[in-house]
Parts: structure tokens; C-alpha cells; sequence
């Protein structure tokens, strides 16, 4: 039998991932093991970064290959902007033109044109909504016909109205963007079915050009590290149980509502609350649990390198966010064992747990129907193995897998064309 020079050729052999930097987000943290994921397949990996900064610097996977984009200045950055794309002029104006800061992302875009044309890699995955803007404006200037493959993290238009950013001009107006734009990507991938079907119903993608994948998040490093010591007090044999909470101090994951659903838990049984991660919102979350009076049963330590052996060892994970894209931290904490409740969030929070399935379903900002499903939990979690199971859906193998198959048919479809 004889193999088509198609079939051996024409793949994904060098990716460049495109990300704003390695911050401590879910959405950086599943690119870094979809970057792991892809060497492990034999594939090269340039990790591009808008900005070499974050607290996930440190976990770049050996073999790939970082490259830090520098930034154009300020009225520079607005002018290739709008050079780049004279039709969307008038989409452009508000969220990105007139917007009172440049995003980096936006400064970075002559950066990555040069990259693409020195590099020339035989495809780009970029992540996060701005980074997906830059890398397809990039494309558009380099005259590459290399495929962009973007993925949506966040429910995109809860997002932009929420009401911490609905304020801002460049998140109010960026759905319009998006709609111009993304069309102009050979993929656009989203993290969930709900991501995929608001980018569909409310920005106005055509059905046919979105495709769900699942993130890569589960693997054996995070076993591994889900394994290791944990020197903490309240997590000793005997002491009472820990409710866990992981997420960035924003509105976004409104911990306001579960410090009110913790006050009504610890008014009925003994229990602490732990929430990792750091944020603006700070001071005002520990001001709240003082008028709260639950201060003394809180620990907030900020951002931890390894959260999954609190996890391991956690009684309850409770997800009390506003919207998301495909919440990780619910996968992680199921794959280490850790019964979990979330509410019934825009985003994927529901598929994650089957409709209720794999763990209780709240309504946002209802700390009296949290308290109620935290305690259900810690009196009746459950079952490990039904956790585990579910986890291994979202292994790093079996996305990195899907990935490949889309990057790799956007490659020999640019090379049919040729």
C-alpha cells in the first residue's frame, strides 16, 4: 500500500502556541499541558508570549521553545491595528482604537508578524480572546497562509457584561470584533458546548466554523502532585472538615457569596474554608469575613504553586463563580478525589458535572442554596471512584489528541490549496 505524500508530510510538525503571558489562570495552566501534551507527541512547540511574565514561568515544559513578542508603542500599536483590517475600522473604533489602553496583546501584533515570517511555523493555536485578535491580524500582515487555530476560554458575551467590565469600552464593544474577526481564523475552537453555542447564537459565528474540544487537564503530574505533603494544620487527621475554594480574588469568582454561604455553614457544624489565590479583592474579602465573623476559620494564602494536594485532602471544592469557559479547577479537584459544588454558571461548569451528575449545581449569588449543597456534600459526597472516572475524560492525552486532528487537517487543507 502506498501512503500519500499528503498524509506524512502535510501535519502540524511546528506549533506556535500564542499566549498573553503565564499569569496564574486555568486557561494558561491547559496550555501548558496541551504544550507538554504535543511534545510528547514528537511535535516542535514555540511558546509565544505577548509578555515573558507569571507565575507559570517556572513550569514551561522542557523542549519547548519560548519567545518573548516585543511591543510596539502605544499610537503605533492603534495604527497597525486599524491599518491591518481597514473594514473592521468601524468595529475597531471603541474597543480597541479610542479604548484608553492599549491591550498588550494589540501592542504585540508587527512582533508576531515578523515571528510568523522568520519562524514560519506550520501552525498557530492562540488562547484568550485578545491573543486570538492579535494572532489573526498578525497572519493578515505577514501575507502567510499558515492556519490560525484560536480557542475561546470564557463565555464571551457574559463576560463582556458582567458588570466589573461592562464599564470598559474595549470589553463592552468586543463581541462586535470577535464576530468580524474570528471568521477570518481557519478553527475556532471553545473549551465547552455552552462557550461554542453563545459564540454561535449571541456573537453571530457560523455554526459550521466552531468546534468544542475538551482542555487538557488531567495527567500524572498532577497525581504526582496532588501525592505530595501537605504542611497545614487544618488538613490533620481528625481536624475538622475544609471546604476549598481556587481562583483569582476578582468578581468573576465572587468568593463574596461563598464567605455569606460559609457564615451559614459554620452556624451549623464545625468547618473551615481555604481559599487559594491571589487579587485585588483582597482586602475587601477578608473585611467581609470579619462582618461576617468568620475570620478566624479562614486561611487566604495566596497563590500556591501546588493547590492540587490541598485538593487531595480538601472535604468539599466549591466553585462560586459568576461565568466561565471549562472550569479546570472542578476537573482537577474530581481527578484528586475531592467532591465537588459549583453553580450553574454560564460556561461549562454543567457539562463538567453532568447536569448534577458528579456533583450539586447552585444558582449564582445564592449563598443560603450553596451553604445547603455544601453541607449535602460533606455529609453524602461523592463516590471516589465515580469522581476518578469522570476526571479521565479530560486527560491530557485525549485533548492533545483532538487538537492535533484539527490542527493537522487545517494544515493539509492550506496545502490542498496550494
Amino acid at each position: 500500500m502506498v501512503t500519500s505524500p499528503l498524509a506524512t508530510e502535510h501535519r502540524a510538525n511546528r506549533i506556535a502556541v500564542v499566549l498573553p503571558s503565564l499569569e496564574g489562570g486555568g486557561a494558561e495552566r491547559s496550555m501548558l499541558n496541551l504544550t507538554k501534551g504535543l511534545l510528547a507527541q514528537g511535535r516542535k512547540v514555540d511558546l509565544v508570549l505577548c509578555q515573558a511574565k507569571g507565575a507559570y514561568l517556572d513550569e514551561i515544559p522542557d523542549g519547548a521553545n519560548m519567545v518573548e513578542l516585543e511591543p510596539s508603542g502605544a499610537v503605533q500599536a492603534r495604527l497597525i491595528a486599524a491599518t491591518g483590517s481597514i473594514s473592521d475600522f468601524c468595529a475597531l473604533l471603541r474597543p480597541v482604537l479610542l479604548a484608553g489602553k492599549v491591550a498588550p496583546e494589540t501592542a504585540r501584533i508587527r512582533s508576531l508578524q515578523h515571528y510568523i515570517q522568520q519562524t514560519r511555523p506550520d501552525a498557530i493555536l492562540s488562547a484568550l480572546t485578545y491573543a486570538n485578535l492579535t494572532a489573526i491580524w498578525a497572519k493578515r500582515r505577514s501575507g502567510s497562509a499558515v492556519p490560525v487555530i484560536v480557542s475561546e476560554r470564557i463565555a464571551l458575551t457574559s463576560y463582556c457584561a458582567a458588570p466589573s467590565n461592562f464599564r470598559k469600552w474595549r470589553w463592552r464593544y468586543l463581541p462586535a470584533v470577535v464576530r468580524r474577526t474570528y471568521p477570518s481564523a481557519d478553527r475556532v475552537v471553545a473549551v465547552s458546548n455552552f462557550v461554542a453555542q453563545q459564540l454561535i447564537t449571541e456573537v453571530g459565528l457560523e455554526a459550521s466554523s466552531v468546534t468544542a474540544l475538551p482542555n487538557p487537564v488531567v495527567d500524572d503530574n498532577l497525581r504526582l502532585s496532588a501525592a505530595q505533603d501537605l504542611d497545614h494544620p487544618w488538613f490533620a487527621d481528625g481536624a475538622p472538615p475544609v471546604i476549598l475554594a481556587v481562583g483569582r480574588l476578582t468578581e468573576q469568582k465572587d468568593f463574596a457569596t461563598l464567605l455569606r454561604a460559609f457564615a451559614l455553614i459554620q452556624a451549623q457544624q464545625e468547618v473551615r474554608l481555604v481559599i487559594l489565590g491571589e487579587g485585588r479583592l483582597r482586602d475587601e474579602l477578608q473585611a467581609l469575613a470579619r462582618r461576617l465573623g468568620v475570620q478566624a476559620n479562614l486561611d487566604m494564602p495566596g497563590f500556591v504553586e501546588n493547590p492540587f494536594k490541598y485538593m487531595k485532602r480538601a472535604s468539599t471544592l466549591v466553585l462560586s463563580s459568576q461565568y466561565e469557559g471549562l472550569p479546570g479547577v472542578l476537573i482537577q479537584a474530581m481527578a484528586c478525589g475531592c467532591p465537588v459544588v459549583s453553580t450553574d454558571c454560564p460556561g461549562g461548569s454543567g457539562e463538567i458535572l453532568g447536569d448534577g451528575e458528579y456533583g450539586a449545581l447552585v444558582p449564582v449569588g445564592d449563598a443560603k442554596s450553596m451553604a445547603a449543597a455544601v453541607l449535602a456534600s460533606l455529609d453524602k459526597p461523592t463516590p471516589l471512584d465515580k469522581l476518578l472516572q469522570r476526571a479521565e475524560d479530560f486527560s491530557v492525552e485525549r485533548a492533545t489528541s483532538e487538537y492535533l486532528a484539527v490542527m493537522d487537517s487545517a494544515v493539509k487543507q492550506v496545502a490542498v490549496k496550494r
